[in-house]
């Protein structure tokens, strides 16, 4: 065990990490200001209804309506009171920083964590968690507000060095490891990216166990791997609640096996999601190459007009021409970003240095980590093509496990952002270590500078040989933009003439000239910075600098270039002041009005922006609308189907009758809108205004059907939406049968109120002379109850989505309530996986003091 003595190093580069973090976010950090992101805002809204009730109750709500007319609080505010006190554990290892900061501390920690597991001396460790948390793709996320992601790939290099340390015979510090950080890892909630690392643990488990089978240490390897799948078990049973129930609403989620039967049956998943949604992001063949040069594409989906060197090669006369005849920046309207993806954040670059010391890495390193890191890097790169290489994507998306449930494919590079900085680190503790290795193995030094810098430098001096500067995005905006202008020009044919034989060929051209600028310019830096790592490295080898002054150069080099990198995707101009983030969310006068209304619960239909990507609405109001990348399958197969079809029914008859709503037949043009007791359309205006329709042919909370139709599968049920009565008829798959039985003719006085609403509790009462199937205008999940009268009752589903119940004659108590009795289950194994690892702690800590007292006697 180490004495403080020993420990000052590690204290001090804690420090080091904390200095840097602030210093990223300098001056933003000290004067209060906050990123305000979409992603952030969204989430905001879509907790919005749960964060209230809690207030009120002190208790958490599991169902939320604020979107997408109903959908559980799973993975919206997935808390859980067993997750309180590892919540806490993991404030205290990024020692209670402020927002941001806090991000980048972590991401250091983690991987200087992991190299010392790996053995490595502190001040190499300190470099490589340089290298690893500096990557392009780590910033862009923070400035994108993928939190959640943030802090699993922060998580992820400390589980692994539970791994490591398992393997090298350290099992009680492995087991506590590993356990600690998986149970923060899953924690954070990212599904994907911890999915995508198990890739990594699996092949580096692997490299541990060949080189122990080598040795014949079979009694090593059992433990070992032993201890880690205690550990992993451990993090996952504190995590149990939030595992089962995201599992559970995976399954009816877009992420889940549809039901419908497609016509185009190649395009689906076994997962339900189809192949074109999950390979939208694809990184581009010719795009891998953001790993040596980050500008090999243009960097982000921004104006090209705001990079100067872009500028600089711009055609003067097309620029003058648009100024001059339209006062208008006609580069303004193009991107920067010249790939293949429909618009990207960012690249993913590694740093060139970095890179030169993998390719090294693959000649010096010996063992079979070098190859099991060399396979993933190799499988990350392939899958991170996606569309682009389909027939490898088809295979993984078939046969590989739980791989068809995610989508941009292109974010499976942050396991080539992993291992590319471990093997360099390898390489260069091989260099460190064995200095005259530089010399014995200079042919693969000299190749793995020519594979790194000389090909920047190649591709700078050759741009046009190995790559095309047309953009098809530009192209498909300039033949619109064509069109417009030969229209706006028709009544002027010289300036026409001129526009068509002088102007127009002449756009494409000047922005490929721009392209070609900005990856030149950065092919030479990347070269340069190549070409100093390099020669630092030389200086080593003949004894002209020491180990130490090698690493701190190389620090600062690293660091220097991939801070230069991030700061064009996450910089100071981003953070806006901290009271922009406390203030409510932004609301129109259209939402004000309907405010007022104080009807227990209805929902709304927002056109006056993007319905299905915004939650500002589910801030105040009950949406048929949202944001979210897991809504409910149904629902989403409901939109598809019938809600985007009457959305543009709803606005051709609008139009005709003139905004007058008497005037609209709303039971034949959107009687799915109605069922989802949409109360009110928000419509936009001019200058930004919007106006709040109110829709007299909604059907209410509830309501009784003369008859239900039984069918045989999912499509007849969802095709049968827009053929039948929904206000008198209902719809149901055949299984449902036994639980709704028949329906009967209603008569007046067939009444159904909603006395009292929350989130997760409905309560009505229900009048009716004949009796029958009552159909509410609510969400049908798998786990809300009903009871009549104070008697448990099963629920049905008709009309695809809605709940439904059949109710006996007379006058009852109707309550509906989701309070899944699985959430006490799980938190019951939380709490005793919480209780071992606490134990797990106590021994830990007694054996420390046990050999500090040893070594002292």
């Amino acid at each position: 065990m180490k004495s403080l003595k020993q420990w000052l190093p590690d204290i001090l580069v804690v420090i080091l990490f904390a200095a840097i973090s602030f210093a990223y976010f300098f001056p933003a950090d000290i004067e209060g200001r906050i990123l305000y992101r979409h992603d952030s805002s969204a989430g905001r809204g879509a907790g919005q209804e749960a964060s209230e009730y809690y207030q009120r109750t002190g208790e958490r709500t599991r169902w939320t309506n604020s979107l997408f007319g109903g959908m559980p609080t799973y993975q919206t505010s997935p808390s859980y009171h067993s997750t309180d006190t590892i919540a806490q554990v993991g404030n205290a290892y990024h020692l209670w920083l402020p927002e941001n900061v806090w991000y980048v501390f972590a991401y250091l920690l983690g991987f200087y964590i992991l190299l010392r597991a790996f053995d490595f001396r502190w001040y190499l460790a300190t470099l490589g968690a340089v290298v690893w948390a500096f990557s392009s793709y780590f910033f862009i996320i923070i400035a994108a507000g993928h939190i959640w992601k943030v802090i699993a790939l922060a998580y992820l290099p400390p589980m692994i060095a539970g791994v490591v340390l398992a393997y090298r015979r350290k099992y009680m510090l492995g087991l506590l490891v590993t356990a600690l950080f998986s149970a923060l890892e899953v924690l954070a909630n990212h599904v994907q990216m911890t999915y995508y690392y198990l890739f990594v643990v699996v092949a580096m488990a692997i490299a541990f166990i060949i080189e122990g089978a080598m040795k014949k240490d079979w009694k090593h390897l059992a433990k070992a791997t032993g201890v880690c799948i205690a550990g992993a078990t451990i993090g996952i049973c504190i995590n149990m609640s939030n595992l089962y129930h995201t599992w559970q609403y995976g399954k009816e989620t877009m992420r889940g096996q549809s039901e419908l039967v497609k016509k185009n049956t190649a395009n689906q998943t076994s997962s339900g999601l189809d192949r074109d949604y999950i390979t939208q992001w694809s990184y581009g063949i010719d795009e891998t190459w953001t790993l040596l040069v980050p500008n090999t594409k243009g960097g982000a989906s921004v104006s090209i007009a705001s990079d100067p060197t872009a500028m600089k090669k711009a055609d003067a006369e097309v620029s003058d021409f648009f100024q001059n005849t339209f006062n208008m920046n006609i580069y303004g309207s193009f991107s920067e970003y010249w790939g293949t993806q429909p618009m990207t954040a960012g690249p993913v670059y590694v740093g060139a240095f970095v890179l030169m010391l993998f390719i090294l890495g693959l000649f010096i390193v010996k063992g079979p980590m070098k190859w099991a890191l060399l396979a993933v890097t190799i499988l990350s790169i392939l899958l991170s093509w996606g569309r682009n290489f389909m027939p490898f994507t088809d295979f993984f998306l078939d046969y590989v496990p739980m791989y068809a449930k995610f989508r941009t494919v292109a974010s499976i590079l942050v396991i080539a952002e992993f291992t590319i900085p471990l093997l360099a680190m390898l390489a260069l503790k091989k260099i460190v270590d064995e200095p005259e290795i530089l010399k014995t193995q200079k042919k693969w030094f000299y190749l793995s500078f020519g594979l790194t810098g000389g090909l920047a430098l190649l591709f700078a001096i050759l741009p046009d040989v190995f790559f095309d500067f047309n953009s098809i995005h530009d192209a498909d905006a300039i033949n619109g933009l064509n069109a417009q202008l030969t229209n706006v020009l028709g009544n002027y044919p010289d300036m026409l003439a001129n526009y068509q034989q002088n102007i127009y060929p002449r756009i494409l051209p000047s922005l490929a000239a721009m392209h070609k600028a900005v990856f030149t310019a950065d092919c030479i830096r990347s070269f340069v910075i190549i070409a100093i790592g390099t020669a630092l490295l030389l200086l080593f080898s003949m004894k002209k600098i020491r180990k130490e002054w090698l690493v701190g150069a190389l620090v600062v080099l690293c660091l220097v270039d991939m801070w230069q990198v991030n700061k064009r995707y996450l910089n100071d101009e981003m953070f806006v002041s901290k009271t922009v983030r406390e203030e409510p969310v932004q609301k129109s006068s259209a939402i004000d009005h309907i405010l007022q209304d104080k009807t227990l619960d209805f929902r709304v239909l927002n056109l006056a922006g993007d319905t299905f990507n915004e939650n500002e609405t589910s801030f105040y109001l009950k949406s048929i609308g949202g944001y979210h990348a897991a809504k409910l399958r149904r629902y989403q197969e409901l939109i598809d189907e019938h809600i985007k079809k009457e959305i543009q029914g709803l606005a051709t008859a609008f139009n005709k009758a003139q905004g007058d709503m008497t005037k609209v037949n709303g039971d034949s043009i959107y009687p799915v809108l109605n069922m989802l007791n949409t109360k009110y359309f928000i419509l936009p205006l001019q200058a930004n205004q919007t106006v709040p329709i109110e829709n007299p042919y909604r059907y209410g909370n509830a309501w009784f059907v003369d008859q239900v139709d039984y069918v045989k599968n999912a499509n007849a049920e969802i095709d049968a939406l827009d053929k039948i009565d929904l206000r008198h008829h209902a719809v149901a798959d055949s299984k449902f049968k036994d639980i709704l039985g028949n329906s009967t003719q209603q008569d007046a006085v067939s009444l159904v109120t909603l006395k009292n609403y929350q989130p997760n509790e409905l309560t009505y009462e229900v009048q009716s002379g004949k009796g029958g199937v009552v159909v509410f205008s609510e969400i049908y999940y798998p786990g809300w109850t009903a009871t009549v009268d104070g008697e448990q009752q099963e629920l049905g589903r008709v009309n695809y989505v809605l709940r439904a119940l059949n109710v006996k004659p007379g006058h009852h108590q109707v309550v509906l309530t989701f309070k899944p009795k699985s959430i006490t289950h799980t938190e019951t194994i939380a709490y005793i996986a919480m209780g071992i690892m606490l134990l797990l702690i106590v021994v830990l800590i007694a054996e420390y003091i046990r050999r500090q007292r040893q070594a002292k006697s």
